[in-house]
């Protein structure tokens, strides 16, 4: 224990360390541990950057913009979308890198497994990513959104 408040320092807390950085061969007394990433997620709604709930992805790691493959219709429910699987158009939106309860907290908004369903799908890159899917009947009478893009419907 003396040899350790030496190479600390005099009058360093225990654990914190002092200019210079760790001796040869010794650890740091703490660390803060990084989120595992694990699973990649494409969101196009209320999720997006600058949307209402993009807060439930703070800590989640932003890949990029992606477009899905062609065979998608993306659905205006009103204060959120809903894309399903069946169509021809390309959903725009984003990818998200996300930690385990990151991902659990995404399914308690999503209401995953009784409302949308998350799912893994193909993005026009050939990735392969999860999302939340509606089934048909969930979206019958709604209005498609052109395009596909959940910004662009809000523009004239």
């Amino acid at each position: 224990m003396t040899a350790r408040r030496t190479q600390r320092g005099a009058g360093a807390a225990p654990g914190r360390r002092t200019s210079g950085g760790n001796p040869p061969g010794m650890q740091p007394t703490t660390s803060v541990a990084e989120p595992e990433l694990r699973s990649r997620v494409f969101v196009y709604g209320t999720l997006l950057t600058g949307e209402s709930n993009h807060h439930h992805l703070a800590y989640a790691r932003l890949v990029g913009e992606a477009r899905t493959r062609p065979e998608f219709t993306l659905f205006d429910l009103g204060f959120y979308p809903g894309m399903v699987r069946v169509g021809t158009s390309s959903v725009v939106g984003e990818i998200y890198a996300v930690d385990e309860p990151t991902l659990a907290r995404l399914d308690r908004l999503e209401g995953h497994p009784t409302v949308y369903l998350r799912t893994t799908i193909h993005l026009a890159s050939g990735d392969e990513v999860e999302t939340y899917l509606l089934e048909v009947r969930q979206v019958a009478g709604c209005p498609i959104i052109p395009g596909g893009s959940w910004r662009a419907r809000k523009r004239p």
